[in-house]
């Protein structure tokens, strides 16, 4: 970048890409409409407590298996025990209630898009300092089961299958009481059971607390370094109820950092599903699975670790996919205002190369704070795209003396093949202090919509109205000797005259969030759709030729045509 493009960006007047012009939004805002009426409490006293300014995330899930999309909602509270909520900074408004929040969708059977709010009934309503939450049927009963995370201890929900959870926390073993994040469910010994991965961030307390102040000298928050980075933990499912801390057995306590965002895909190709953590101000982590229960650390050799130019950035989120069609895992990171996110193509053999300049998403996200993200197709033209959630986490110099100096708008961009032009005008523009998203087709219409979770602000929902038009396909998996949902699996989709489009299963990424574990392709205007393709966790694979487009598909393992 030039210098006089650079001046231009630290003004925040310029952006990437041609001017959009007048635009017909591609999403449309519709969480008060349909009930989805939550606001996040950060229970912030004037103390800078760091955790204020980190919560929290969000969860798109089925946990009634009726066919439709429910959505859980990590709720904060106050951290200075003195005091209460009505005597916060940004006291809860009228009608508040406390603890997480869970809210079913009503499209089945009513056909009409509406939330209801079942907490209470469901028994998920913990109230703590909520962070994140991860998704899976840890015990293959075929409900989907919650884990919380927490600054301070977390918890497991088992589901009951009648509409309700049991805390089994204590039962299973998983809990810590140190400050979790991010976490994620996946079967890293292909045992057919699903394991949890657990991101832990710093040693923080309330009663340690450091006093921060912004250049100009007013309080703000701190930032990592202010404080020692916590290790991960790793849980083995033992398939009795039960997990087994096996975070040094496995090799994940030789290093760590202050981890935020984790993501889980076989990155090396050798059909055994590897662990890659964004560490905020330290080097990335990609643990590579060593195919015997132990994990080695290759961030710096397979090029992961940093950015091109070699330094640390301060990695909050973290997604990865195919975004490039090639057949391999790609990840990107979402990283500090100044510093832009990082996008690392995959050669094939895990090795990886910073191309963020390359196509475009180094200068355009060079004036934010990015948190959740993820690749997905939202005008189902077959290419992936891209959403990041933003929010600042120290004061920004424009919004000064503002009641709360955070907000952020978000940025959707359009995969073009060589380069992501931003659209960030068809997915709104709100400035909030955005933190988890979770993507998933919320109104059953064929394509991806968005929850967002905003720190100190409203809960979002945009539904998607750009995938109308171009075909799609969804494909449910039934693991047998597999996990349950196929975590972990890749499906492709085989078409006349084109190369094999391959996906993941996976429910994990963003920011302290999760997703549906379905897998979603578009097809574009013309779908020649002749086979989807398998490859199980297990390392079976299978092939299905009796398909067709816009519909929703469920694959039991073992009733394809078996691959070699």
């Amino acid at each position: 970048m030039t210098r006089a493009l650079l001046c231009l960006a630290l003004a925040g007047l310029w952006s990437a890409g041609p001017a959009l012009g007048p635009v017909t939004p591609a999403f449309r805002e519709a969480a008060a409409e349909t009930g989805l009426e939550f606001r996040h409490f950060t229970g912030a006293t004037g103390q800078f407590y760091i955790p204020e300014i980190m919560g929290a995330g969000v969860a798109l899930f089925d946990y009634d298996n009726d066919g439709d999309l429910d959505v859980y909602l990590v709720q904060g509270t106050m951290l200075d025990r003195t005091k209460r909520p009505a005597e916060s900074i940004f006291p809860p408004g009228p009608g508040f209630r406390a603890g997480n929040r869970l809210f079913r969708n009503e499209l089945v059977p009513t056909g009409k898009l509406r939330f209801t709010d079942v907490t209470e009934a469901a028994g998920v309503g913990h109230e703590g300092y909520g962070m994140g939450v991860a998704v899976g049927d840890y015990d293959n009963d075929g409900r989907l089961d919650l884990y919380v995370t927490n600054f301070g201890s977390n918890v497991l929900y088992h589901n009951n299958g009648n509409g309700t959870f049991a805390d089994s926390t204590r039962e299973a073993g998983v809990d810590d009481p140190r400050w979790s994040t991010s976490a994620a469910f996946l079967d890293y010994d292909r045992d057919g059971r699903l394991d949890l991965f657990v991101s832990n961030y710093v040693d923080f307390t309330v009663k340690g607390n450091k006093k921060c102040q912004a250049p100009t000298g007013e309080p703000d928050y701190c930032t990592p370094a202010a404080y020692r980075p916590v290790p991960a933990r790793l849980f083995h499912n033992e398939g009795n109820g039960r997990f087994t801390d096996v975070t040094e057995r496995a090799g994940l306590g030789a290093a760590f950092g202050p981890g935020l965002g984790v993501v889980c895909a076989d990155f090396d190709g050798d059909g055994w599903t590897d662990i890659y953590v964004a560490n905020d101000g330290a080097a990335n982590l990609l643990w590579i699975n060593r195919r015997n229960g132990t994990f080695e650390e290759a961030g710096l050799v397979r090029g992961a670790a940093y950015s091109e130019d070699g330094i640390p950035r301060a990695g909050m989120g973290v997604t990865a996919a195919d975004f490039d069609n090639d057949g391999d895992e790609d990840i990107l990171v979402t990283n500090l205002r100044r510093e832009g996110c990082t996008l690392l193509r995959n050669n094939g053999a895990g090795v990886f190369t910073d191309v963020s300049s390359e196509f475009g998403l180094g200068p355009a996200t060079f004036l934010f704070t990015g948190f959740g993200a993820e690749f997905f197709d939202y005008d189902n033209d077959g290419r992936l795209d891209l959403f990041i959630c933003n929010g600042a986490v120290t004061i920004l110099e424009a919004l000064r003396g503002a009641p709360y100096p955070f907000g952020q708008r978000n940025q959707l961009f359009h995969n073009e093949g060589g380069k992501f032009r931003e659209v960030s005008a068809l997915a709104g523009e709100l400035a909030e202090v955005s933190r988890g998203a979770a993507f998933g087709d919320i109104d059953n219409d064929g394509d991806i919509d968005i929850v967002i979770s905003n720190n100190n602000g409203p809960a979002r929902l945009l539904l998607n109205e750009a995938g109308r038009g171009a075909h799609w396909l969804e494909v449910h998996l039934e693991g047998v000797r597999a996990n349950r949902q196929g975590i972990g699996a890749r499906v492709g989709v085989f078409s006349k005259g084109a190369k094999p489009v391959w996906r993941r299963a996976h429910s994990d990424g963003s920011y302290c969030s999760a997703s549906p574990a379905s897998v979603h392709f578009g097809l574009g205007r013309e779908a020649k759709l002749e086979a989807i393709e398998v490859l199980w966790p297990d390392g079976s694979r299978e092939r299905w030729t009796d398909v067709g487009p816009d519909r929703r598909v469920m694959l039991r393992q073992g009733t394809g045509k078996s691959v070699q």
